[in-house]
Parts: C-alpha cells; structure tokens; sequence
C-alpha cells in the first residue's frame, strides 16, 4: 500500500475524525482531473458531493484540458470556503506512473516514436510532473495531496456514490496509466479490482481509432459513432467490415480481448488509423467534409457490434467472477448508451448504475469520494440522485444581466403561468432555451441547461441539426419523459434502471408511438432516453406533463444548450447569446421570457461564425 495513504489513515484514526476539519468543523475533499480531456472538480462535504463542474463551462473551450482553475473556484465559492479550508486534494492518476508507461512505448517503438515523444515532452516537464507545485502554489495549498490510479478513480466514481452496498465493478476507456479496463468488486466503502487488460490493448482506442477513420475528432466524437451506426448493417453476418475488423481483435469468452497492433500507430504517433487498416477497411480517412457513404455507416456499425461484444462478455465474466446481482460502470466506454440499454436483457445483472460523468471529468468525484471513505474509512453517507451540481444563478442577477445588456423581456407571475405559457410555446413548435437552477454535472443536459422542442413535430429534427445545432443531418434528438410513463412509450428494463436519468441508455421506442414521435424516434426505432422524477427537478417534470395535456404526449425533445463545436452553456450570458446566434426562438432563464425577435440587434449568425467568416 502506498506509505503516505497509510500515513493518512492512522493519522485520521488517531484524530478521531476531527483532524483536517474546515469550515464549521466539516471535513471538505477536493477532487481535480486535467491534462488530459474534460479537465474537472468536484467538492465533497463530509462525504456528500456539494459542488462539481467541467472547467470547459468557464473558460468555453470544448473539453478544456487545462488545470481546472475556474471550476475549484466555483467550488469553492459555492461553499463560501477557502483552500484553507479543504482537508485534501486528490488527484485522479498518478502523473509519474504514467510517464513510465509513456517512455517504455515510446521506447519499445523507437525511432518511429520519436516525434511524438518529442513533442510531448514540453507538456510533461512543465505540467504534468508537476501537479503538486501547481495545486501548492497556485492554489496556496499546504495539506496533504494524494494521487490514485486513473480506473480506481473510475471505480470509485460509480460506485462509491451508488445506490449499492455490494456491487460488481466495471470501467473501460482508452487508457489510464497502463490500465484501460478492470472488473472489481465494491463492499460498501472498500473496492477492489481484481483482473485488468493493459496498453496497448483498449477497446477505448480501438472506437477512438474508427472515430478518427470516419473523419470525426477523437475524444469528442465517438458518440457521433455512435448515431451512425443505426444507419449502417447491424448483421454481424451480412456486414463484411465486422468480418474484416474481427481480424484487428481477438476476444476472448471472458471478454479479455487483444488488439493486432500492426493495425495501429496510437502507440508511437499522433495519427492513429493506419495504412493497413485504411486498407483493411477499404479506403483512406474519410475527410469531414465528405458525403457520409453506405461505407462509412457499415464501418460504424461493425465498430458497434464489436464494442457490444467486449462489452456482454465482460459484464457477464464480471457477474461469473463476483456474484452480485448489481453492477457499476465508468469509464468513456460507459457512455455508449446504445450499449448499455443490452446489458440488464443480455447478462445475468438485475440492476446497474452509471454516474452523470462517467468519464475522465467524473473522475475528480472519484478520487474525492476514494479519499474520504476508501482511505479514511468513513462509512457511506450519501447516494447521487441528480446530476445538478454545477453554478446557478439567482433571480435578482438574472434580472440584473437583462436590464444591463437592455434585453427585452417579459416576466412571469409564477411557476404555474411560466410552466403553461411554455408548454404552449413548445406545442406550437417554437424551439425553447430551458435555462433553470443548478448546471448539470457531465456532458448531458438534462433538464437545467437544455433545449427543449415538439417531439411530434416531424420537421424538429431537421430543423434542430441544420438551424439550431448547425451538425450532421443524421444525428438523432433525445426524449426526456415522466419517468411514470416511461413504459407506456419505451421498452424499457424494469424496473426502469436509474442510469435513464441521464440519458445514459437506448431503447426501442414502442412501435405504435413511432410515428408519433417522429422528432425522437432514431432510424432503428429508438430513442436515448431521459427520465426525470419528480423531486429530481419539478418544474421540468411538471412542464412535461403540461404539454402532455395539450399534445396527448407527455415527451419533449431535449438537446443540450449549445451549439456545435461549443460546451453547453453555464452562464446567462452564454444562454443569451447561443439564442441570438441560432434558430432559438425563445429564452427562458428563471421566471424570465426572452424572445428572440424582440431583440434583433444583437441578432448574430453562429453558423457563419463556425465557418471562419
């Protein structure tokens, strides 16, 4: 066992549990991730997350990689606390471990590595090395920081804040130190990994490696991937780039799998499909500007299936290997929603649970939540319902920011009128911008910052990817719906598993509602669902079931507040703007209600803006 976590717990024992204790005697932990994508912090209280945002929100860099400066502060100023105040700092991999996986690749691959490593090599001895000197001087730290494996931090960050005192532990993403997938097992605040695959061998490369072959950006585009694959052969049998990429993977009945790696150049260079592959696959790297063919969607589709197929055998190992009924999952991988609604029907789990952030931005809960209970020993005080753990903004300075900026605006005499006015709105077919309390925590909107639209509208879709969201016309729009009439229109698991809130799960959409809801329902007949119940967030609950008494549907459309290239939005400001660049008919930000037409001079066009014009 690391000496100083072991220092650390003998001194927490012998303190009795008041030792490091901040403001009002309480014990506060913060978690940090960076440098590498969706740089986070997240802030516990005595065991409970209080705060937690993406340091993209602030600073506006889509997966800023940066040292989450701007998000420790918000954290920090959402509690009215210093650094003085925080107990520990934890910091979700081990930097110099990773460094030692990184110069035996490189080395192992020598001379073709060596611009890569070269160029890497500024960031590692002016950065990454050097984390405790930026979390002590720039933060004016002085307690104690502790480090932790990048998957444990996975591990800890789904399971420790779940709903389960004993589960099975899966995390899977590109790669960690050398880690890039485990299975393990959580006994209420204890977690132990007990088999792992290693680098180079990562079903999170091999997706990211596609990505990049279909002409989209890694670490920002798989989920594209994703939605693309619908439109390609889902037959195993029938797609002949399935048969073709079952030659770059060996899997294995337990799910273990190995990669061909003379198929790739992620190991010793910045490009990673290779010449082979490009010819394997029957073509060079599609460019994005290109028309999408039949091609490009089988390769997608073949991607899927193969990632479907690591994944059920390694679910279904894990249960033979643990024996809980319940599992957890973390790790990039563990976004891939049209995966995990097979898992329940496929293995012999009966329920599962997938955090908000299930990638490396989670990990900061992660580490925090290692930390107080893994490493103190605290007991388990506290499960994660809603993602809502990001800034808000009250009344009086939403209010301030539209009579400042000279916005047009009408207000609302309550949440009754503000929920039947809206519900109207959207029944008519305006495109509304949802902007209420607390930010979400994760790369979904779910309700807080959100677009919101008619589902049964059958130009929605069109009219949201080309005049709002400026992406690809095939990308496909989330339900959200009561989680109480979730059944009535999805085939859902039951009962309906709770990684539904956040929007982490595919079903098929109930064939006679299809039609119905042509705005939501994808060319396979599913729908990414979001569920929502009631004490998660009334009002967006009770807005659903208000346009469900005009529409006979209680479904909406809800797509993150943003547009291509861009985070979703945080502040007031960014909700304004977003609007005043796109086809966002109508703001609504608190008991506000701001229409785009009344304010046409600050009208710009943000699609002419991501051309470069």
């Amino acid at each position: 066992m690391n000496k100083q976590i072991e220092k650390v717990r003998k001194w927490s024992k012998k303190e009795s549990g008041s030792a490091g204790a901040g403001k009002n005697g309480s014990m506060y932990i913060l978690g940090i991730s960076c440098y590498y994508h969706d740089a986070s912090a997240a802030l516990l209280k005595d065991g409970v997350i209080v705060a937690g945002a993406e340091e993209e929100r602030f600073t506006r860099k889509k997966h800023d990689t940066a040292f989450p400066f701007q998000a420790i502060q918000y954290c920090l100023q959402s509690q009215k606390i210093t650094m003085q105040d925080i107990s520990y700092v934890g910091f979700y991999e081990k930097p110099f471990l990773k460094f030692e996986r990184l110069l035996s690749q490189h080395l192992e691959m020598f001379p073709l590595s060596l611009k890569t490593f070269v160029s890497s090599l500024p960031s590692w001895i002016t950065e990454k090395l050097r984390v405790p000197r930026t979390i002590q001087k720039k933060l004016q730290y002085r307690g104690d920081i502790l480090f932790i494996e990048h998957h444990l931090a996975h591990a800890a960050s789904a399971f420790l804040v779940s709903p389960f005192s004993t589960a099975a532990v899966v995390t899977m993403d590109g790669v960690g130190e050398w880690t890039t997938t485990t299975i393990g097992r959580g006994d209420e605040n204890e977690i132990t990994l007990l088999k792992d695959l290693r680098f180079p061998h990562s079903i999170g490369l091999l997706y990211s490696t596609i990505t990049a072959y279909l002409g989209f950006t890694v670490n920002n585009s798989e989920y594209k991937v994703m939605g693309l694959s619908s439109y390609g052969c889902m037959d195993r049998v029938k797609n002949e780039y399935y048969t073709k990429l079952r030659q770059v993977i060996n899997i294995k009945e337990d799910g273990s799998y190995q990669l061909d790696m003379s198929y790739f150049m992620y190991h010793y260079a910045n490009r990673m499909p290779s010449r082979k592959l490009c010819e394997l696959l029957g073509g060079p790297v599609r460019r994005p500007a290109m028309e999408l063919a039949s091609r490009h969607k089988d390769v997608a589709a073949a991607l899927q299936m193969i990632t479907e197929d690591v994944i059920l055998k390694i679910f279904n190992y894990a249960h033979e290997l643990t024996q809980c009924d319940a599992v957890v999952f973390a790790g990039g991988v563990a976004l891939n929603s049209v995966a995990n609604g097979k898992l329940l029907s496929n293995t012999p789990f009966k329920r599962i649970w997938i955090q908000p952030d299930a990638t490396d931005g989670g990990t900061s809960l992660g580490v925090a939540s290692y930390i107080y209970h893994a490493i103190l020993g605290k007991e388990r005080n506290y499960r994660q319902t809603n993602a809502y753990l990001g800034p808000d903004f009250s009344r009086n300075e939403i209010e301030q920011f539209l009579q400042h900026n000279s916005i047009k605006y009408t207000t609302f005499k309550n949440e009754s009128e503000l929920r039947t006015a809206t519900a109207k709105l959207i029944y008519d077919n305006q495109v509304l911008g949802w902007f209420q309390g607390r930010m979400e925590w994760g790369p979904r909107a779910l309700g807080a910052r959100s677009i919101l639209s008619n589902p049964c509208n059958p130009h929605m879709q069109e009219i949201l990817n080309l005049k709002v969201k400026h992406r690809e016309k095939f990308r496909p729009f989330a339900p959200v719906v009561c989680e109480d009439d979730a059944l009535k229109f999805f085939e859902c698991d039951k009962p309906i598993p709770e990684p539904t809130d956040f929007m982490l799960m595919v079903y098929p959409i109930r064939a006679e509602w299809r039609k119905k809801i042509p705005a939501v329902t994808h060319v396979d007949g599913s729908g990414r669902l979001q569920t929502i119940r009631r004490p998660q967030n009334p009002l967006y609950y009770d807005l659903i079931k208000e346009f469900g008494k005009l529409s006979g549907i209680p479904i909406l459309i809800n797509t993150s507040f943003n547009i291509r290239g861009e985070p979703i939005v945080c502040t007031p400001y960014d909700a304004y703007k977003c609007m005043m660049g796109t086809g966002i008919d109508y703001l609504v930000m608190d008991r506000f209600l701001i229409k785009r037409e009344d304010n046409p001079h600050q009208m710009w066009d943000s699609e002419r803006y991501l051309q470069g014009d």
